[in-house]
């Protein structure tokens, strides 16, 4: 679990509550390391501007007096120090998510929390490819100039990010025995530990079995693995796509996560209902979902005139 240094013994209690807080993060709300890692930066961030701006390090009963004047001059100073809006949002997120906490334990209750106002952002989600490039795209994966069986493992994990719409860490954390060969469904551990049932395209099976009879790493658990065996990582599958860019002339957008907008963006130009598309990328809101399609104003009223029993 990582801490904050805070320096001093006088805040043991303060530090407690932050290493019980970010168990509870992890235990109960699934949070992923990485989430538990930017907040820890954040929030260390925030202890470290209110001990200066008090001159004093701040203890655990110091968080429920801190006025609301305070809390914005720690915004405007991170805005001053050029912090992008999105990295402000996600700390306010981090602090504020510690305060509620403190709160609901019945530890430290802090009236101003809850007027702390993210700033806007603007939508940052990849966009999809057309169908068109991503056929490009699949092919090329495998004639990258490295070992063919890397060629053959990107085909892979990029046809099964596109033909499932998992995100890459989903992806990259199957093993072996969670996709057999010719599986029709794979068993996917999302957010929040949640379990969903995603089908398997006979595209997706035939992608990947070639990669797995190819690759040399077979005494390995996981499906798809770097050039040494070890479980993939996923800024390696990241270069690999920036190449692919380059390669096929495609926009920056065009990244792992991209492909799983392109999952949900063709399913639905195809016809498929928004709910059922919501199960498969396993998002707990619909709203998510509809953020995550992008159907131009055509195909849609296609699929309205064929499907709508008055059309």
């Amino acid at each position: 679990m990582v801490s904050v240094s805070l320096g001093f013994a006088a805040q043991a209690d303060l530090q407690e509550a932050i290493t019980r807080w970010q168990r509870w993060l992890s235990t109960e709300k699934g949070a992923s390391p990485a989430t538990i890692r930017a907040y820890n930066t954040d929030l260390a961030e925030f202890l470290a501007f209110m001990a200066e701006y008090r001159e004093r390090k701040p203890g655990l009963n110091d968080l429920g007096n801190i006025s609301l004047t305070e809390l914005r001059a720690w915004l405007s100073a991170r805005a001053m120090d050029g912090a992008k809006a999105v990295t402000r949002a996600r700390g306010i997120s981090g602090v504020r998510n510690l305060f509620k906490w403190l709160d609901r334990h019945g530890i430290v209750h802090n009236p101003h929390i809850g007027a702390l106002k993210a700033p806007k952002l603007k939508s940052s989600l990849p966009r999809p490819l057309h169908e068109k490039d991503m056929g490009a795209l699949l092919d090329e994966a495998a004639s990258l100039p490295d070992a063919p069986w890397i060629g053959l493992r990107d085909r892979a994990l990029f046809t099964l990010l596109y033909g499932c719409g998992l995100r890459i860490s989903e992806a990259l954390a199957l093993n072996r025995n969670d996709l057999p060969p010719g599986a029709a469904t794979v068993r996917v551990l999302g957010k929040g530990s949640k379990e969903r049932q995603v089908p398997v395209l006979p595209a997706v099976n035939e992608a990947v079995a070639t990669y797995l009879e190819a690759c040399p790493w077979r005494g390995s658990e996981a499906i798809f693995v770097g050039s040494r065996g070890d479980r993939l990582n996923a800024s390696v599958a990241r270069k690999q796509m920036q190449a692919l860019r380059g390669a096929l002339q495609l926009p920056d957008s065009a990244t792992p996560h991209a492909l799983r907008h392109s999952f949900a963006t063709h399913l639905l130009g195809g016809g498929a209902d928004l709910r059922a598309i919501q199960d498969l990328l396993g998002h707990a809101s619909l709203s998510t979902t509809q953020r995550y399609t992008d159907v131009d104003t055509e195909k849609l009223l296609a699929v309205y005139a064929k499907a709508h029993p008055r059309a």
